[in-house]
């Protein structure tokens, strides 16, 4: 079985995965692309997931070549060995291309977590269709999406939703990471890519410098998801030496949980602040050129970029976009938490009930659809599959 996932949230959903195959089928071999827990789960690792690790059109652009070429590798290596199934796990513009050499030579192929069609560049729906033989979705409104265009799709849950229980101590957490309770803390989530880390860093740190200033009991906590990020954000914080601020090697839910409000990057992060029921702010910045391309272009199809909010379509929590991500809007939008805490009651009751929607066993339900898959694909009339071409170059 092979498996490619392209980032830190990937790698989280690929460990489950193994780890609920091989509770039916303990002598799965699994190959393929990953990250820690997915390698820590049997994965046998031919490249890592932080190689993968690159967002925004223009960024994507300057690691092109090095991306087709290690996507070249991939697909000669999987094609010679063949495997049982491969399952894309995210990484959409990276996965597709592999799932669509692979699907024309007959091999099963699934993609795991619906790329984001419903929400931009709905186009790519055609492309789906040609690259895999099933979506496995983590939201309950997506299959429809896809059924609609006659794409085979079923809803497994989010597996974070079922690790995470329906009630998150606060004061537990912060025993655990050694940090007292007097707070308030706010959690710093500024991203899992450096990329990532690199733009919202500084507008996060001033925002702590601002809220020092009105309090100076004003705590803050951030969980590194790397070594090369703790560095960074390390050395950012060094320009402001009145902020009170704790960084952490991962640790995240710990963090969020030990928080009284998040302050995080646009992606899994909201939802996982969503699930331990934090208020948070939610920040968003791109290239100024991927920006650009992507207004003038009219890729953007809703109206919220936040998980709790497209879940609900509703603005549940505040989104800050491009060059409203800053300190003086950051801050804002934390005081206006602190200050009105009736808000973090009502916005709690809401994040139990998506909780509850989103709490299906959804590792045992994926591995269960994988397994099937391959059964079915094993059992399947000879002139019904696909033949075998041999690829061709790109």
């Amino acid at each position: 079985m092979a498996l490619v996932a392209g980032e830190t949230s990937g790698d989280q959903l690929g460990a489950a995965l193994i780890e609920a195959i091989r509770l039916t089928d303990p002598d799965t071999r699994f190959t393929g692309i990953g990250g820690p827990l997915m390698k820590a789960a049997g994965l046998e690792c031919w490249w890592d997931t932080e190689q993968l690790s690159v967002m925004g059109l223009v960024e994507v652009i300057s690691h092109l070549p090095r991306l087709i070429s290690l996507r070249r590798q991939l697909i000669e290596r999987l094609l010679k060995l063949q495997p049982d199934i491969f399952i894309g796990i995210d990484a959409p513009d990276f996965n597709l291309g592999v799932e669509k050499k692979l699907k024309a030579s007959a091999i099963p192929v699934i993609h795991y977590v619906s790329p984001t069609i419903w929400a931009w560049r709905s186009g790519r729906i055609k492309t789906i269709s040609q690259s895999t033989d099933r979506v496995m979705c983590l939201f309950p409104f997506e299959p429809d999406y896809y059924r609609q265009h006659n794409v085979a799709a079923n809803y497994t849950g989010h597996p974070m939703a079922d690790e995470i229980p329906l009630q998150v101590n606060a004061v537990s957490a912060r025993t655990k990471l050694g940090v007292d309770n007097k707070g308030p803390w706010i959690a710093l989530l500024p991203g899992s890519r450096l990329s990532e880390v690199e733009k919202l860093t500084t507008a996060m740190l001033e925002a702590a410098d601002i809220l020092t200033r009105r309090n100076p009991h004003m705590c803050f906590l951030v969980p590194a998801a790397t070594e090369r990020i703790r560095n960074y954000f390390e050395a950012e914080l060094l320009r402001y030496p009145d902020v009170n601020c704790r960084v952490f090697s991962n640790h995240s839910r710990d963090v969020m949980a030990a928080a009284d409000i998040v302050i995080c990057a646009s992606g899994t992060a909201t939802l996982e602040a969503m699930l331990v029921k934090r208020p948070m702010v939610v920040c968003y910045r791109l290239a100024g050129m991927t920006y650009r391309l992507a207004k003038w272009f009219k890729l953007v199809k809703i109206d919220f970029f936040s998980l709790p909010n497209i879940l609900t379509s509703e603005a549940l929590v505040p989104e800050l976009l491009q060059d409203n991500v800053n300190g003086q809007r950051i801050a804002q939008e934390v005081l206006r938490w602190l200050d009105k805490p009736e808000l973090s009651i009502d916005l709690k009751q809401r994040f139990d009930l998506l909780h509850k929607q989103l709490k299906m066993g959804a590792a045992v339900t994926a591995a269960s659809i994988v397994l099937q898959h391959i059964a079915d694909s094993h059992t399947r009339e000879p002139s019904q599959q696909t033949p075998k071409i041999k690829p061709d170059p790109f």
